[in-house]
């Protein structure tokens, strides 16, 4: 996978004005966009800049070695991989031993044959073109590991990780952290009445409207079955449970055909609000929510109920 232009980002690192010159001239019809440095410090700080997918690096320079800058580099594990060819006048085994040791994933011997360094910049290549693979595939199999398939909204993980984070700002800035879960009512008599796939298009048509309904700075999920769960940061009671009634009469209005009939279906909520300092448990808030969901429940369903806290929930 090669760069939005097709070209691969190559930084030439090399005290001698003479060897840049030929690594520019022997490069500049290939497939690569090249940076130039005359030193290992400058180089450093183009690689923080650009973060260039290969490095060609002379061994021997004035100020940081190509060997340091290969340690260096490799100690950034944050960025993407970077493929690192040392450049070196060294033949004797133990120096090029020295080299891979230091992080250099190849090496070339001065003078370098043009034909060589083609080669080897075409490995290089090949490397950072798999890397980029795979770290595309890890990257989707993490976020499938946070994603609910039926729905596509994060799931129980998901919302766990986030709701954590958003805990600690509100401890330690004392800003409004609300949980609300919602679930289908009847929803197991859509199932038995008119199958699995009917219920299935009732929860992704929910999901829709949860998620239209829920701002960026917030997250909406499903918790399994016919359960959802939203967590609203910095909002007032009013405003927060105006917004889930809001979602709560949207979804009522719908109408689903069902084998030739019409089918209403409607939904009830539990909200949960803390406001306060001191680290919070979000279970416990995901419990007290689903308090509140099942006094909707017993009060006729299609409700919405709520209960807030003011430095009242057990901390962690």
């Amino acid at each position: 996978m090669t760069p939005i232009d097709g070209k691969y980002q190559v930084l030439v690192v090399d005290d001698s004005p003479v060897y840049r010159k030929l690594v520019e001239q022997l490069l500049t019809m290939e497939p690569y966009s090249l940076l130039f440095a005359n030193n290992g410090r400058e180089a450093l700080e183009l690689f923080q800049e650009h973060s260039p997918c290969i490095v060609v690096t002379d061994w021997m320079m004035p100020d940081l070695s190509g060997l340091e800058l290969c340690q260096r580099i490799r100690e950034d594990q944050a960025r993407p991989y970077t493929y690192l060819i040392l450049m070196t006048s060294k033949k004797e085994k133990e120096s090029v031993v020295k080299g891979l040791q230091a992080g250099a994933d190849d090496y070339l011997t001065k003078p370098f044959d043009p034909g060589e360094m083609l080669a080897r910049m075409a490995v290089g290549r090949r490397i950072i073109d798999l890397n980029r693979e795979l770290a595309a595939k890890s990257l989707k199999l993490e976020e499938a590991a946070r994603t609910d398939p039926l729905t596509g909204l994060p799931n129980r993980r998901a919302i766990e990780e986030w709701a954590l984070r958003q805990l600690r700002g509100a401890a330690r800035h004392g800003f409004s952290l609300w949980v609300v879960v919602g679930d289908i009512d009847n929803f197991k008599v859509i199932n038995d009445s008119f199958g699995h796939d009917a219920g299935d298009i009732v929860l992704q048509t929910f999901a829709a409207v949860l998620r239209k309904n829920t701002r960026s700075s917030d997250i909406c999920g499903r918790l399994g079955g016919d359960e959802f769960l939203l967590v609203i940061t910095h909002a007032e009671a009013a405003g927060v449970e105006a917004t889930v009634n809001r979602f709560r009469e949207q979804f009522a209005a719908l109408s689903f055909p069902l084998q030739g009939q019409s089918v209403g279906v409607t939904a009830s909520f539990g909200l949960a609000g803390f406001s306060g300092n001191g680290l919070q448990d979000f279970t416990v808030l995901v419990r007290k929510a689903d308090q509140m969901l099942y006094e909707a429940k017993r009060a006729g369903k299609n409700l919405v109920r709520s209960s807030f806290f003011e430095d009242k929930v057990q901390t962690v």
